[in-house]
């Protein structure tokens, strides 16, 4: 496996965002082939890329601009971590883990399942009694990255379906990351259709 994939720049497809609100719907149902380094860098970035260079700031909002999450990709060949600094995938593991990213039979046969992983040590400035709100705000801002994601699918005639099911104890050791720090917010599988 290669240690580092760098992505492509996204490109415009003639799709309006009307369009693609319209086409936004969740689809269980992949096909084997695997997504095209265009769709696959374009996915990324809608979820969480760097619009604005000049700032670093991302595609979708953070609450209070901490960005607290990293982007896993999960492929039938092993896990990489989403880079969007170099807009490129690391490489994490070597192996197929997919089935480790939802509870759902689906998630083994998308082409990629992406794991929306929250450093919670980022909202040190909010108050213990106020944990709930921490996992609350991971969580918004997961849904704004998976929307974005939903969105670019539906544009470029993919699948793709949301998932809160997920084995967060094993993702974690897999990702040699300390539960005590790190939690596990939110899932998605895409792939081309069936």
């Amino acid at each position: 496996m290669e240690k580092c994939i760098k992505l492509l720049q996204p490109t415009d497809n003639g799709c309006s965002l009307l369009t693609a609100l319209c086409e936004r719907r969740t689809i269980r149902e992949f096909s084997v082939e695997p997504l095209s380094l265009e769709n696959l860098s374009g996915v990324l970035w809608a979820a969480s890329g760097i619009n604005r260079e000049e700032c670093g700031k991302r595609t979708a909002p953070s609450a209070l601009a901490l960005y607290p999450l990293t982007v896993y990709a999960f492929f039938a060949e092993g896990v990489y971590r989403y880079d969007a600094q170099e807009h490129s995938l690391v490489w994490v593991a070597d192996g197929n883990y997919m089935t480790m990213t939802g509870k759902q039979d689906f998630v083994g046969e998308a082409t990629l399942n992406l794991v929306y992983v929250a450093d919670m040590s980022l909202y040190s400035n909010i108050p213990p009694y106020l944990e709930d709100l921490k996992r609350f705000l991971a969580g918004q801002d997961a849904a704004c990255c998976v929307q974005n994601a939903n969105l670019w699918a539906a544009a470029n005639d993919l699948a793709a379906v949301t998932r809160g099911s997920f084995d967060e104890k094993a993702l974690l050791e897999l990702l040699k990351l300390d539960s005590s720090r790190y939690t596990v917010v939110m899932a998605q599988s895409v792939g081309n259709k069936a």
